[in-house]
């Protein structure tokens, strides 16, 4: 069956996720070959959420293809209020040939998706967020080489839709991955057991820690992100209190591995998350990781314009 929509890693095979890493590679290295790939099309940005990174790099990246962007943010649209997700989806799918969505509700996704005849992206929801999740690893790829077996990452901080998305990633590609949180900020417990079937298959490992240190010891890669997600801004101080052992720290990074990277989604907060001596460090590939976004997401929408054709 090919592939309609990108919700979540989870949707991709194995196959899959290296197929999109070759195109990625080859769109970033040779963009003017595909400077009419998506000629015709139009990709219709529901934003809900606010978006430096996502907005810029969906909007160029379709533009740089031949496609056209229409910008429909959560003033005007109201998903759910002003008229029904279905409504929505079965409007849009009569005008665009991509829809990609940043919502704060996981399932606003998924019924854009089972309501639209167009592929349907998941820009980022409180679950989830697979462009984000891709777009590291592949940036991984170009570091260490195009087989991440075996890479040890470590997530430290809340295990939230970042944290399922490297989750996923590394049970797609036989990764080691190794979660450090707070009790009672721990992944998904749907994730880790769909992630663990797969895993098996790939020979990845996935595990998860309470202490910072024992999650990062030894590991390659040191990935954090904020600890209040947009949605959860309420919680910032008592997360900060939680989560301040968790820091990323000059201590924390030298019990991973020799010359291991530091990595981070954005944006960042300096002094809580990470200390700025680490994310402006040499080590820190986090702008590598920004860049890689355009061209990540050029692989995912071209691969969907593709297979729906």
């Amino acid at each position: 069956m090919a592939l309609k929509d990108l919700i979540s890693i989870n949707d991709l095979t194995p196959k899959e996720v290296r197929q999109i890493f070759v195109l990625t590679a080859d769109l970033k290295t040779n963009p003017r070959n595909y400077s009419q790939s998506l000629a015709g099309c139009s990709v219709a940005l529901i934003f809900e959420k606010p978006s430096l990174r996502t907005r810029v790099t969906f909007d160029l990246g379709a533009t740089q293809m031949g496609a056209s962007c229409v910008y429909l943010d959560h003033q005007n649209v109201r998903l759910g209020e002003r008229e029904s997700v279905k409504d929505m989806a079965l409007n849009l799918e009569r005008w665009v040939d991509i829809i990609v969505a940043r919502t704060y509700s996981h399932e606003t996704v998924i019924e854009l998706a089972a309501h639209s005849s167009v592929p349907v992206i998941n820009g980022l929801s409180e679950f989830s967020h697979p462009c984000q999740g891709l777009t590291d690893y592949f940036t991984l790829t170009e570091k260490v080489g195009d087989d991440l077996s075996g890479f040890h990452i470590a997530y430290v901080g809340d295990g939230n839709n970042t944290a399922h998305s490297l989750i996923f990633g590394a049970a797609k590609l036989g990764a080691h991955i190794s979660i450090g949180c707070p009790k009672g900020y721990e992944p998904d417990a749907d994730v880790l057991k769909v992630a663990r079937k797969e895993a098996k298959k790939t020979g990845a490992k996935i595990q998860v820690f309470h202490d910072p240190f024992e999650a990062v010891d030894g590991a390659q890669a040191v990935y954090t992100d904020v600890w209040a997600s947009m949605g959860f801004e309420a919680e910032t101080e008592r997360r900060r209190e939680i989560f301040s052992p968790f820091r990323v720290t000059r201590k924390l990074m030298k019990a991973a591995a020799k010359d291991a990277f530091f990595m981070h989604c954005l944006p960042a907060h300096r002094g809580d998350e990470v200390d700025a001596d680490v994310i402006d460090s040499k080590c820190s590939i986090v702008y590598d990781e920004a860049e890689n976004r355009l061209h990540t997401q050029k692989g995912i929408m071209l691969t969907l314009a593709q297979a729906n054709r």
